[in-house]
């Protein structure tokens, strides 16, 4: 790890956008950035020795964790389901949702009774700690890619462990907000070592991130 920079990941799309505009207000830009063009992965702010590159978004604490990364930008959602060993340091407030159990309103049911239930989610981790720990309940769990409403609609699940920002996914398909498990929101998390050999710095960093959100 080269110490004479900090390197940033950040979960690729809007959170991408949405960070790189908090760190302009605390004066760290990175004119390579927004060049649409760039074929470039890594993007580097030389006079404040800052390094930048976008990643999928599950991929983000990896780097973090393995000090690819010193610094990691992405949603609580995935850092729960990664499960990885960093530190998480500060609630960016921005990205705001809900993780959530949902399904048909039948379904509350079964929820209740503490029976085996058949649960489809992009998202098994948090779906299987959830009914284990918290639910005390036995959950089959269905890992899928994408268009989670569609497992209770053609019989996969009974219910499904998604993300819901408005609900009205779910509600054009006839499924409802059963509990809501966790909020969601976009997360700074720091690499262990980092934390420790550029303590200074990265100290400075999450303060002036922190007071330009209190500002907003």
């Amino acid at each position: 790890m080269d110490h004479t920079y900090i390197t940033v990941a950040l979960g690729k799309g809007r959170l991408a956008k949405q960070s790189m505009e908090l760190f302009g207000k605390v004066g760290i830009h990175c004119e390579e950035m927004e060049d649409k063009n760039t074929r470039k992965l890594i993007f580097t702010n030389e006079e404040q020795k800052m390094r930048f590159f976008l990643a999928k978004s599950p991929d983000v604490p990896t780097y973090v964790e393995y000090g690819a990364a010193d610094i990691g930008i992405v949603g609580e959602d995935t850092i729960l389901e990664e499960a990885r060993n960093i530190y998480e340091v500060l609630d960016l407030g921005f990205g705001k949702c809900r993780m959530c159990v949902c399904g048909p309103a039948e379904a509350k049911e079964l929820l209740l009774h503490q029976q085996q239930i058949r649960v489809a989610s992009k998202y098994p981790r948090i779906a299987k700690d959830y009914f284990y720990n918290v639910k005390h309940q036995t959950p089959e769990i269905i890992k899928l890619n994408g268009s989670i409403e569609l497992a209770p609609i053609v019989g996969l699940s009974d219910v499904i462990v998604d993300i819901v920002e408005t609900g009205s996914t779910l509600k054009e398909n006839g499924l409802c907000v059963l509990e809501e498990i966790v909020p969601l929101s976009a997360r700074v998390v720091v690499n262990q070592v980092s934390m420790k050999m550029q303590n200074e710095r990265i100290t400075w960093l999450i303060r002036a991130l922190n007071e330009a959100l209190n500002e907003e």
